[in-house]
């Protein structure tokens, strides 16, 4: 087991150098591809490069198969680069940041419209109860002559 400092340092060297790596592999099958991030286990042995694809759902198994296929030499070039005993393995899983993104913004739209139409339904009405249904201190002055037990000679 490595240090997770040197293992972070790892993975982001992987990462950038896919990243360059990438651009000089000559498949046509190879689309709008970024690689976003890159992961390497504790010993070193396996890394997982996400990557993101513009495109429709052909073009994104075309880049995968692109990838799939350069692999090997992908693989040789990182492990020379990284000057370590054995080159980690790459595998490669799209990253859907942009489903996600899409996701959570119709979240917060359909939020924000839920918001709209309370504050649409809450405008001109009152408080069902007092404007202040706290109590206040002059209150608590009255109440502690009234309370059982208590004692009338407080002298």
């Amino acid at each position: 087991m490595s240090d997770p400092a040197k293992t972070r340092r790892h993975a982001e060297r992987v990462r950038e150098l896919v990243a360059s790596l990438v651009r000089e592999i000559k498949d046509p099958r190879l689309g709008m591809v970024t690689i976003t991030d890159a992961r390497i286990t504790g010993d070193l042995r396996e890394a997982t490069v996400f990557y993101t694809v513009l495109g429709d759902a052909t073009e994104q198994a075309a880049t995968k198969a692109a990838l799939e296929s350069a692999k090997g030499m992908l693989r040789t070039r990182v492990g020379h680069a990284l000057g370590l005993r054995h080159s980690p393995s790459l595998a490669f899983s799209q990253d859907n940041v942009l489903d996600h993104a899409k996701e959570m913004e119709d979240l917060l739209a359909a939020a924000r419209q839920r918001d709209q139409e309370v504050q649409r339904l809450a405008a001109g009405k009152q408080y069902a109860g007092d404007a202040d249904p706290y109590k206040s201190e002059d209150d608590d002055e009255d109440d502690s002559a009234e309370r059982v037990g208590a004692r009338e000679d407080q002298g």
